[in-house]
């Protein structure tokens, strides 16, 4: 049976050519990159050239791109960071209901700590409104955080308007830049941001290996202490191969941005227009402002662990929230965030697409997805006038 990945969004496949830079840092070149003779200066000019691609991916200086383990990893160093460094000026932050778990348990940990927090709402389509982020800043307010685009429903954020709301106050804007790094283009002096997180594995580089992006001269308290590497930022013994990894999947996507949003949009645009026109299903998101490869659906009266599950059976494998929340079982916060109702949030399903798929991988999934939809609305008691979802609400009903 053929394999169809529209799940671009939880991870890409390793490309081909990421694999054969990181190779040799496995093998021959094994060096720490703290020694001081050949094997350690081996990697430690590996580390540094990764570091000069990952900059020139964002439009940042080398200097200011620290390495990590993680995306999630660098949400937590910016959020904490920052605010224990800022803790003397005040102890008030912003983030938005749209960020990933890794900002809001971040946030959560900041509140226990003596912070106050604000978790700013967002509109329909899933947007921060940087009038409502202009309301919500105190004298306290250190750090605002707004995710630069939502890997559940695609929306990208007016983060370079919320950037000008907080510089009137002085006040340092991070956004997680996961989905976007190397997917569209990310420019940190353009959007004016003090921190960006970014993961090689969304844009064809390895899992492990992350970064952020810290605007030169901004003082962040390390999240990991021990030792001096990453300039005393981020201690512990680099993991050599998969920062090679990430520079070179930086390199190729500097190169091939253009032509991947190009190859992309027509395989969303057909997938949205095609299915908004099938009853009782309501895409998720905004309609143009959103990631190239990415459409998100709500099916009213079914469940997105059951379309998943038959989906999987055929060969088609997509998500339902985000990836992080898909085996929770419960509403996907994001959509609730929206206005969604719960039960029909619990039908949401994401299909992102990469460049390994092709047209004719829309086509089956065309053929498949309204076909899955049937056989579980026919055996739905919401769909049959059994059940009572959320009081009568539908996304009929909301439109």
């Amino acid at each position: 049976m053929k394999k169809y990945y529209f799940d671009h969004v939880a991870t890409n496949p390793l490309h081909p050519a990421v694999l054969e830079a990181m190779m040799p840092y496995f093998g021959e070149k094994f060096g720490n990159p703290l020694s001081v003779y050949e094997y350690g200066s081996q990697a430690k000019d590996a580390i540094e050239d990764a570091r000069e691609k990952v900059a020139g991916l964002v439009n940042a200086k080398p200097a200011e791109i620290i390495f990590t383990a993680s995306g999630a990893e660098a949400n937590n160093f910016a959020l904490r960071g920052i605010a224990l460094a800022k803790q003397n000026e005040g102890k008030h932050v912003l983030v938005s209901r749209m960020e990933h778990h890794s900002i809001l348990n971040s946030a959560r940990f900041l509140e226990k700590s003596g912070f106050a927090v604000t978790y700013l709402p967002v509109n329909k389509q899933g947007v921060v409104d940087p009038e409502t982020v202009r309301k919500s800043i105190t004298k306290e307010t250190v750090l605002i955080s707004v995710t630069h685009a939502s890997s559940e429903v695609g929306t990208i954020e007016p983060i370079r308007e919320i950037v000008k709301v907080a510089k009137e106050h002085n006040i340092i804007v991070h956004t997680d830049a996961v989905a976007t790094t190397g997917n569209i283009p990310v420019d940190v002096q353009e959007l004016g941001v003090d921190l960006l997180t970014m993961a090689a594995h969304q844009f064809y580089g390895p899992k492990g290996a992350g970064a952020l992006y810290v605007k030169q001269g901004l003082r962040i308290v390390p999240l990991i202490y021990g030792g001096i590497q990453e300039s005393g930022r981020r201690a512990g013994t680099e993991n050599v191969p998969a920062i090679v990894g990430m520079g070179k999947a930086a390199e190729m996507a500097t190169a091939e941005l253009g032509q991947r949003m190009e190859y992309l949009r027509p395989l969303r645009d057909r997938l949205i227009e095609a299915m908004t026109g099938v009853p009782n299903v309501v895409l998720t998101g905004d309609r143009q402002n959103r990631l190239p490869g990415h459409a998100s659906f709500c099916v009213e009266f079914i469940e997105g662990e059951a379309m998943l599950l038959l989906l999987a059976a055929k060969g088609i494998f997509s998500a339902s929230g985000s990836a992080c929340s898909s085996k929770a079982l419960k509403a996907s916060p994001v959509l609730l965030a929206m206005g969604i109702p719960s039960g029909l949030a619990q039908g949401s399903i994401v299909f992102s697409f990469g460049m390994g798929n092709a047209p004719e991988d829309v086509d089956n999934l065309l053929n498949e997805f309204p076909a899955v939809i049937k056989r579980l609305r026919d055996i739905s008691p919401y769909a049959q006038g059994w059940g009572d979802r959320e009081g009568g609400d539908s996304c009929t009903a909301k439109k």
